[in-house]
Formats: structure tokens, C-alpha cells, sequence
């Protein structure tokens, strides 16, 4: 039964870290550039943690947009993360 609760508790942890990446995206819409930049780059580093380069890489695509002043790209970047994290679940 121990051996039950630890699969479910780990189970749990990759849950809780995507909401925490869902979460840290959304809080993105608000801020100056550069905490809006900070933001994706702590989800990038997550990203990496986690073992998805892919995803990874478009945060930081994501983030050069963003420092171009490429709003559209930006936008497009983003939601391309929070629909590609949500299916990690």
C-alpha cells in the first residue's frame, strides 16, 4: 500500500509542476518587459528540467520575439506553449 501512495504522489508532483508552469504563463499577460521575459524564462528553465527541449526552445524563441517588439509572435509563442504544456498533463 506505501508502494501505492508513492506512485500517486509522484504522480501528483508532475501535475502540481505543469499547473505551476500553466500558471506562471498565464501571469504573463501583466508586467513590463522585462519581468514578462523573466517569467518565460523561468518556465524555459522548468521546460528543461523536465526534460522537453522542444518546448524548451520555444520559450526561447518566445522570449526573442518579445525583445524585438514582435507582439504577434509573441502571443502566437505563448499560447503554443500553454496548449502544448496542458497536454503534458
Amino acid at each position: 500500500m506505501g508502494c501505492e501512495s508513492s506512485q500517486y504522489n509522484r504522480g501528483m508532483s508532475g501535475t502540481s509542476s505543469i499547473d505551476v508552469l500553466l500558471a506562471t504563463l498565464n501571469a504573463t499577460e501583466l508586467g513590463s518587459l522585462d519581468a514578462i521575459a523573466e517569467k518565460m524564462q523561468q518556465v524555459q528553465a522548468q521546460l528543461e528540467e523536465r526534460g522537453e527541449a522542444g518546448l524548451a526552445a520555444a520559450a526561447t524563441s518566445a522570449v526573442a520575439a518579445l525583445r524585438r517588439g514582435d507582439v504577434t509572435e509573441w502571443k502566437r509563442g505563448r499560447a503554443f506553449l500553454q496548449s502544448k504544456i496542458g497536454h503534458l498533463r
